[in-house]
């Protein structure tokens, strides 16, 4: 259940994306909202598992076909000017809502409202789903680009679907399974199906993959720091409330209590990054927040008991993932032409899920390494997070060489602020050294 959503959410966003260009953003963002809430309903009704199972399949389509679209919208209709508070807000409902999903189940799991069960988890987004409806009119129109009404190119679709699809199921599934034969057969499959899509792009009229979508080493620096970043912060989730609920004993509730201040820190972070990034810079505020992640993810792992110590160290995590999550979009979308966002609209949300998908199952199986000792598993897991947060932070070290100042507005870098100080200095010393003089 819980494979089929994340299996049909990554393998349909860079499709979706495509699909906005021909037939509206707005358009596809309200089909997308329908079908998610259509099947959230389902769900919740769900007579048994396999209704539940497809309802879960067609909650991530739908998820699908929205996300890319928000993204779009943003690109194509907000002044540049303006785009960097867009993305704060954007990373802020991003960071909130990938992390309310375990706290709210805990807390919807404790109190049973109505005798629901598991079903009120599913109930909850019906309502949410209906009143995002309701405001759909308010989205701007946005305009296609060049080109944009031309069929989508079916076999660039198909590869890319299938390839996906083989390679997100082995990923969710292989290691409940004790990653039996056919997880490696099905990767090596997706290996070649999607090298075949991208040597398909470059002799197509129509790409589903806009040419110059990665033409810029911050677009491709940044879509690879996406996804490292994102390979660490649900498998941390995850492990830690395994950790909390095994050997330590903790209930669905306080658990979910534990992990809150983690969503309070990314809200407050996404807040924070447009006016820090207007300080220091997206590229400086980047880096930063992946070095932040790393050693708040450390200091945890240290901690790993319930108190204030641990929500100070996951709050500050929480804060880097909010802060990197808007300013790195930022950046990478800065650095694309207006035809190609679209494309890029597609790749960022599935460097997102494809590393939340590797990070679950690189630290699942860390974890089973030693799972016949739950303390010492949880251990060598975060071996594995403090691998994978070090490597993000590199690669936002690299990013950071690799943006250019002048592509994003508003951006001070740390030269340019000494700059601007030094005039003023300047100006301070002449004029104590004439008050010097003028007493003697």
């Amino acid at each position: 259940m819980l494979a089929g959503y994340t299996l049909t959410f990554a393998c349909s966003l860079i499709t979706a994306a495509r699909l906005g260009d021909r037939f509206g953003y707005r358009r596809l963002f309200v089909v997308g909202m329908a079908v998610f809430t259509l099947a959230s309903a389902a769900g919740a009704a769900a007579p048994g598992a396999a209704v539940l199972v497809g309802a879960r399949l067609v909650q991530g389509l739908g998820s699908g076909l929205m996300a890319p679209q928000i993204l779009s919208i943003i690109q194509t209709t907000v002044p540049e000017t303006r785009r960097p508070r867009a993305m704060a807000y954007y990373g802020a409902t991003m960071a909130v809502a990938s992390l309310a999903g375990p706290v709210l189940g805990g807390v919807l799991l404790e109190l049973d409202p109505f005798g629901l069960g598991w079903r009120a988890a599913l109930a909850l987004t019906v309502p949410i789903g209906l009143a995002a409806l309701a405001l759909s009119p308010v989205l701007p129109p946005a305009p296609g680009r060049e080109g944009a009404r031309d069929r989508v190119d079916p076999i660039g679709a198909g590869l890319c679907l299938s390839g996906l699809f083989l390679l997100v199921l082995p990923l969710t599934l292989g290691g409940d399974q004790g990653w039996p034969a056919w997880v490696w057969v099905s990767l090596a499959a997706a290996v070649a199906l999607l090298a075949a899509f991208v040597a398909s792009q470059r002799r197509v009229a129509h790409p589903l993959v806009h040419p110059s979508a990665l033409a810029a080493r911050t677009t491709r620096w940044g879509i690879g720091t996406v996804l490292l970043f994102n390979a660490g912060i649900p498998s941390f989730i995850l492990l830690l409330s395994l950790h909390l609920q095994g050997p330590l004993h903790l209930g669905p509730l306080p658990t979910a209590l534990t992990i809150t201040p983690y969503a309070v820190g990314a809200l407050l972070g996404s807040g924070l990054a447009e006016p820090a990034a207007r300080c220091w810079g997206a590229r400086l505020l980047v880096v930063c927040a992946g070095a932040l992640g790393l050693v708040s993810v450390l200091t945890a792992v240290l901690i790993s008991a319930p108190g204030p110590a641990l929500w100070a160290a996951l709050g500050v995590g929480g804060i880097a993932f909010g802060a990197f999550t808007a300013c790195a979009f930022s950046l990478v979308l800065g650095t694309v032409p207006v035809g190609a966002a679209s494309s890029v609209s597609g790749l960022l949300p599935t460097a997102q899920q494809l590393g939340g998908t590797f990070g679950v199952a690189l630290a699942g199986v860390a974890y089973a390494a030693a799972a016949a000792h739950p303390g010492v598993a949880f251990w060598h897991a975060m071996i594995y997070e403090a691998a994978v947060y070090a490597l993000a932070a590199a690669a936002a070290a690299v990013l950071y060489r690799a943006a250019r100042p002048s592509g994003h507005a508003g951006e001070r870098q740390p030269a340019q602020l000494i700059a601007r100080a030094m005039p003023s200095a300047a100006v301070r010393t002449a004029g104590a050294r004439r008050s010097t003089a003028a007493r003697e």
